[in-house]
This record gives C-alpha cells, sequence and structure tokens, in this order.
C-alpha cells in the first residue's frame, strides 16, 4: 500500500513541479530586487522637452493634457456608473 501512495505522490509531484519551480525562481527574483518603492516616478523627466517650448505651447500641451486626463476620469465614472446601475437593476429583479 505504501508503494501506491508512493507512486501517486512522484505523480503528483511531477505534474507540478514545472509551475512550482516557475513560482520559487519568481519569488527568489523579487527578493533580491533592491529597489526602494517609496521613491515614486518622476514624470518631470519625460516632459523636460517641452520646457524648451515658448510658454504659449506649454500652456498648448498643459491643457492637452489636463483635458485627456479630465475626460478619461469622466469615462472612468460613466462606466463605474453604467456597471452600478446594472448591478442594482439585475439585483432588484433578482
Amino acid at each position: 500500500m505504501l508503494n501506491v501512495y508512493d507512486t501517486i505522490k512522484n505523480f503528483i509531484d511531477s505534474i507540478f513541479q514545472p509551475p512550482i519551480s516557475f513560482l520559487d525562481l519568481a519569488i527568489e527574483r523579487l527578493q533580491s530586487v533592491r529597489m526602494v518603492i517609496a521613491q515614486g516616478l518622476d514624470i518631470g523627466q519625460y516632459f523636460r522637452v517641452f520646457g524648451d517650448l515658448p510658454t504659449e505651447w506649454q500652456m498648448v500641451v498643459t491643457s492637452i493634457l489636463a483635458s485627456t486626463v479630465l475626460l478619461g476620469t469622466l469615462l472612468t465614472f460613466r462606466s463605474v456608473m453604467r456597471m452600478y446601475y446594472a448591478i442594482k437593476e439585475g439585483v432588484h429583479w433578482w
């Protein structure tokens, strides 16, 4: 009976060994990363190219970015509200 148990255990271990070894490797790599998480992202280095533009063009670029963020926020709000009303309607008739 013990031999059957060992055979089944070895078979199951052989099936799950590749994903387990991959996850162990991922954990090892993530633990080896020595990165300061609280540092944040400096987006100023990406927008320095706009610093060479005249003031009027900088305002245009700033307005375009602000309107893009505003429209994205409104679209996200609209999607969340649609989902809320769909769930509310589904629960209402349930």
